[in-house]
């Protein structure tokens, strides 16, 4: 077996050299076979299946086994799928061969079991289709014959059947799409759903349908048993009158995709088939603008139903003929940048954001587990040195040394000292949370040993004030102690904003506080509950403060003036102005917000004033965006001035 040639067609007609190949050879690309599913014909049989027919099925299931790991044994790499195939009716052969069976022929027709073999033959180079499948029909025909002889295996090359799907002749699809699966790599299951679901489809809208194909992963030979059975839909808008083209798409596609699920169900192969559909105007414009999702589809897709449409279209992109038009050539030449862009962006943001967060909210937990209220991100390397590095020495330096370097690399983006970040820097940031979570991890089993003999007294009132504060977010400006657990159920847990998990756990905390009141708490118990309280604390603070986080953002509005970029913070009655952000030496700006919305009395300030004004800020106040704000960034800005969304 070796690389493909061109796909040859079914045994009566010689493929034309111009057909397009449905998939790159061998040595292009590597072999990701998916693993094999065997599948147990005597599974789900009828209860009242009489015994004759049920020892009939056991017979074919041993052959069937022999067979399998004889054809395995030698050609494991190459058969894609085994099944078990319908009876041959007498009068089906008598009409091929026009002259009536004799009643021992029909005796041993009627003994014969079929069997088809799907056989990839993508590597084969020595021989041509045609020989390659008569050779191997002979060598599984013995091998059939050994096992026993009532048994007939018929060999399918993929090639053949792409062939014939190429040529508008479904008859093999049809074929593969009856039998019933022993042995499969996935290739018989996307055929068996796709054809099912293809006819459910075709009765419904046939009128509308310009083309169903088969594509993705399996038809390009790189599937992996997670894939997916990827098909594409055309649907013809060329003559729609009743509705909008928008709305046509809408609704085919609705129930195109639960026919989808309902041919899962019927053939077993459920969760597996990924629906497309195109409609015709929007399709052509994706091959002008020369769309990659779309040329990949022409170019491997196998089509089971068509109209004339996709095969030209094969053919054409085949010779050359399908060209993206200049600006879509313009669009893809900018993509690269654009991409690179992005990826720099990203890198900033793990630099400033994510190892910040790692680190920073379960260094605050660590602290608030100790006792000390939820500090600032400034003040939490402080704090870990004097109370848990210098006072109790149970943690150690050089990693509130590493924190501090997390926390000025983000101080060093926010303040334009720094624009990048190497892949070397990220690596040794990456080591390094590792090390000081697992230092952290350490440091909460050492903390619980210096509290156990204390009581649980501080870790209900450090999740009470939690408590308080998510409360605050969700507009609950009052929680008395008597309703806690109440308020908790009825704006966190009920609303969806916290999981059904942390009530139980403030329930339990809630019950160890009134325990030890009444003096009925054991040391296990106060253990018990200790851990409550810290896994309960630590999803406290880390929605808080992703809470909060997103709070500031939406009282972000980002411009873009001439070739910079600026940023306006509307914190409370004050808004920020920073006017550009890539500066190094950033020029901010600061200015009241009035009652109708406009920016007054703008005057100068320093970064320094702003990171103070975030610290101040709790739970941001909503504030609306008015008309008189967009005349005010005319004049701070100028009048090229531009707000970003999706940024």
């Amino acid at each position: 077996m070796a690389k493909r040639k061109t796909p040859a067609s079914h045994k009566k007609k010689k493929a034309s050299s111009k057909q397009p190949q449905t998939r790159p050879a061998a040595h292009e690309q590597p072999r990701e076979a998916p693993d094999a599913k065997r599948t147990d014909l005597l599974e789900n049989l009828p209860a009242g299946m009489p015994a004759a027919s049920k020892k009939r099925l056991e017979d074919i299931k041993a052959m069937l086994d022999k067979f399998q790991k004889k054809a395995l044994a030698k050609f494991e790499d190459y058969v894609m799928g085994l099944a078990l195939l319908p009876p041959t009716k007498a009068e089906d052969v008598e009409r091929e061969e026009e002259r009536k069976l004799t009643k021992a022929e029909t005796e041993e027709l009627e003994k014969q079991v079929n069997v088809l073999l799907l056989v990839d033959d993508g590597d084969s180079k020595k021989l041509s289709k045609e020989e390659l499948k008569e050779k191997l029909s002979a060598v599984f025909g013995k091998m059939a014959k050994e096992v026993d002889k009532h048994l007939a295996p018929k060999t399918i090359i993929l090639s053949e059947l792409w062939q014939s799907c190429y040529d508008a002749k479904y008859d093999l699809v049809r074929v593969i799409a009856m039998a019933a699966p022993v042995y499969d790599k996935g290739m018989l299951a996307a055929i068996k759903i796709a054809d099912v679901h293809k006819e459910m489809v075709l009765k419904k809208f046939e009128k509308y349908i310009v083309s169903y194909v088969l594509a993705g992963s399996l038809v390009q030979g790189r599937a992996t048993p997670q894939s997916d059975i990827d098909v594409f839909i055309v649907v013809d808008d060329t003559d729609v009158k009743k509705m909008t083209r928008a709305e046509l798409k809408d609704k085919l596609r609705a129930i195109i995709i639960s026919m989808g699920f309902e041919a899962g169900k019927m053939t077993g192969i459920e969760n597996k088939l990924n629906v497309q559909v195109y409609i015709l105007t929007d399709f052509w414009d994706n091959i002008k603008e020369a769309n990659p999702i779309i040329f990949t589809f022409l170019r491997d897709g196998i089509p089971f139903y068509d109209r004339g449409i996709f095969m030209p279209w094969k053919q054409l992109l085949q010779m050359g003929r399908i060209k993206p038009s200049p600006e879509a050539i313009d669009l893809f030449m900018s993509t690269g940048e654009q991409m690179v862009d992005r990826i720099k962006a990203k890198l900033r943001d793990i630099a400033t954001e994510d190892f910040f967060y790692a680190t920073l909210t379960p260094s605050q937990a660590a602290l608030m587990l100790y006792g000390v209220p939820p500090p600032t991100p400034k003040e939490t390397p402080a704090l870990l040195r004097e109370l848990l590095v210098k006072k109790e020495r149970i943690f150690p330096e050089a990693q509130v040394k590493f924190l501090e370097r997390v926390i000025k690399v983000r101080k060093d983006f926010e303040h334009g000292a720094r624009k990048s970040v190497t892949g070397k820097e990220l690596d040794e940031l990456l080591d390094g949370s590792d090390r000081y979570l697992k230092q952290l991890k350490e440091l909460f089993r050492k903390i619980d040993e210096l509290k156990e003999k204390e009581t649980v007294l501080d870790a209900y009132d450090a999740i009470a004030t939690a408590v308080r504060d998510v409360l605050r977010f969700e507009g609950v400006t009052e929680a008395k102690d008597e309703d806690l657990a109440g308020s908790f159920k009825n704006y966190l847990v009920d609303k969806g904003v916290l999981a059904a998990k942390t009530e139980r756990q403030l329930h339990d905390v809630i019950k160890a506080k009134k325990d030890y009141d009444d003096g009925k708490l054991t040391k296990a118990e106060a253990q018990t509950a200790k851990k409550t309280g810290r896994e309960l604390l630590k999803t406290l603070v880390e929605h808080l403060q992703r809470a909060r986080g997103r709070e500031l953002e939406r009282a972000r509005i980002r411009v873009k003036h001439g070739d910079r970029y600026g940023e306006v913070l509307l914190l409370g009655k004050e808004a920020y102005i920073i006017h550009d952000l890539d500066h190094e030496e950033k020029e901010v700006s600061v200015a009241e917000i009035a009652e109708d919305g406009s920016l007054q009395k703008v005057r100068a300030t320093t970064i320094e004033e702003l990171e103070h004004a975030l610290a101040r800020v709790d739970i941001p106040a909503k504030t609306f965006i008015k008309q008189p704000i967009f005349d005010d960034l005319l004049k701070i800005f100028g009048k090229d001035v531009e707000i970003l969304v999706n940024y």
